[in-house]
């Protein structure tokens, strides 16, 4: 028979490898509770940022629409008229540019307020007093960048009476390079049409004195930048022979 002693000793080596699986056991549900945290956080952290990328994407897009939405297209033809800028037919130029506008995919409606008029009398155009412009058309050519060209508008058919290009409105566009002189009937006759001295009030101008005359076979560009949407670009090439009204294809 065993000795009280070894009982005793045996005992307290049970007790001692208990304590043991337990401590172990603390320690691994521990490491456990540590690496599932640390999951959660991560998990936490790819979510946010994917929902952040998302969100962001997503307004993108919306800007995207929106910047589309509010774009302006050309309908129909590009028109130049000529006129004399002196006594001679070396004088002769485009003194003003036509073409329509109208509002694309259904978009926003764009603020076409000019900031000129034109009534056939007198100088033409004419600077309209405090009228706030939102679009601004810039001129270009080998010779010359214009940032802000005199322009006037008609609307044409069915519209609701004021500035803002809806869906299905027409504007027609009249960019004024040269100006009409006073009381001249016939732009095409001797000094029918002229450079502009200098800026006006609204800090525009056409060609000015030291500008170049538009002529034969050279190639312009007009821009029409509205207040908000896309910029529409307009590119063409004039004749090899200037005749009073040309369409510029």
């Amino acid at each position: 028979m065993r000795s009280i002693r070894e009982m005793i000793t045996n005992k307290l080596a049970n007790v001692d490898n208990q304590q043991q699986r337990g401590i172990t056991g603390l320690e691994t549900a521990i490491i456990l509770i540590a690496f599932v945290v640390v999951a959660s956080v991560f998990s936490f952290t790819v979510l946010s940022t994917g929902v952040f990328a998302s969100e962001r994407s997503k307004e993108t897009v919306y800007a995207g629409l929106e910047e589309a939405k509010s774009s302006l297209e050309p309908r129909g033809s590009v028109i130049a008229f000529k006129g004399r800028a002196g006594t001679t037919t070396d004088d002769d130029t485009i003194y003003k540019i036509q073409f329509v506008l109208g509002n694309a995919i259904a978009g926003e409606p764009v603020d076409l307020t000019p900031p000129y008029t034109a009534d056939a009398t007198n100088t033409d155009p004419d600077i309209s007093s405090g009228a706030e412009y939102k679009t601004v058309i810039s001129y270009q050519d080998k010779n010359q960048y214009l940032s802000d060209v005199p322009w006037t508008i008609k609307l044409l058919g069915q519209s609701s009476n004021d500035y803002l290009l809806e869906q299905g409105e027409k504007a027609e566009i009249t960019v004024w390079l040269l100006q009409r002189l006073n009381g001249v009937s016939d732009p095409t006759a001797n000094d029918g049409v002229t450079k502009y001295s200098a800026a006006d009030a609204n800090g525009s101008s056409g060609i000015l004195t030291a500008g170049t005359l538009l002529d034969e076979n050279d190639q312009f560009t007009l821009e029409v930048k509205p207040e908000s949407g896309s910029t529409l670009a307009i590119q063409r090439t004039t004749p090899a022979r200037l005749d009073a009204i040309m369409d510029l294809k």
